[in-house]
């Protein structure tokens, strides 16, 4: 894979920066999105207090975000597998899960801004490991549209097993992870 050049400033003294430079970047910039928003979340649901009323609309808005989030990662999964099985192309199936990024991404954060709501319980171990599998779900969500990204580049052409490999592992990390913060939130209410 080559490296692209992006044409130097008009000025003429500045280096060029390279596609891969830019995309480093990007992708430094979103981990530390992601990490900062995570530990201020978790930050804040231990120091703040929602009234029975509060806490009825944030659980609404937590199952609803629910719904969203682990609804669009099944459907780019489901087509995913239909990929596999030869029922799809690899180009119909980045193309159709290319808009699914975005309820993914505001499904986790309306999990994540409801749940601070919700008074988790910080000292439980079982509480902790959620924090930890919902961060996991935001990092491999970073990795995943990297990913989508380079299968896009492919067209028609099959990718590389490696980078199938790789693409393979995000979506069984990112089931494991919906589904395991959805049964230890379920386990909690129950508790």
């Amino acid at each position: 894979m080559s490296k692209r050049h992006l044409p130097a400033p008009a000025s003429g003294g500045a280096a060029a920066v390279t596609d891969d430079v830019q995309r480093r970047l990007r992708l430094g910039g979103a981990i530390a999105a992601v990490l900062l928003f995570w530990a201020a979340s978790a930050w804040t649901a231990g120091h703040l207090h929602a009234d029975p009323a509060l806490h009825t609309v944030a659980l609404f808005l937590h199952l609803a975000s629910l719904v969203v989030g682990l609804g669009a990662v099944l459907a780019i999964d489901y087509y995913g597998l239909q990929w596999l099985l030869g029922r799809r192309t690899l180009r119909q199936v980045v193309d159709f899960t290319e808009p699914l990024h975005v309820p993914v991404w505001g499904g986790l954060a309306g999990l994540v801004l409801s749940g601070v709501l919700l008074e988790p319980q910080l000292s439980s171990a079982l509480t902790q490991v959620k924090l930890g599998l919902v961060l996991l779900i935001a990092l491999n969500g970073v990795y995943a549209s990297t990913l989508h990204r380079r299968l896009t580049a492919y067209g028609e052409r099959r990718p590389p097993a490696p980078l199938l490999t790789r693409g393979a592992v995000s979506a069984l990390v990112s089931q494991a992870g919906w589904w395991g913060a959805v049964l230890i939130g379920f386990y909690n209410t129950q508790h």
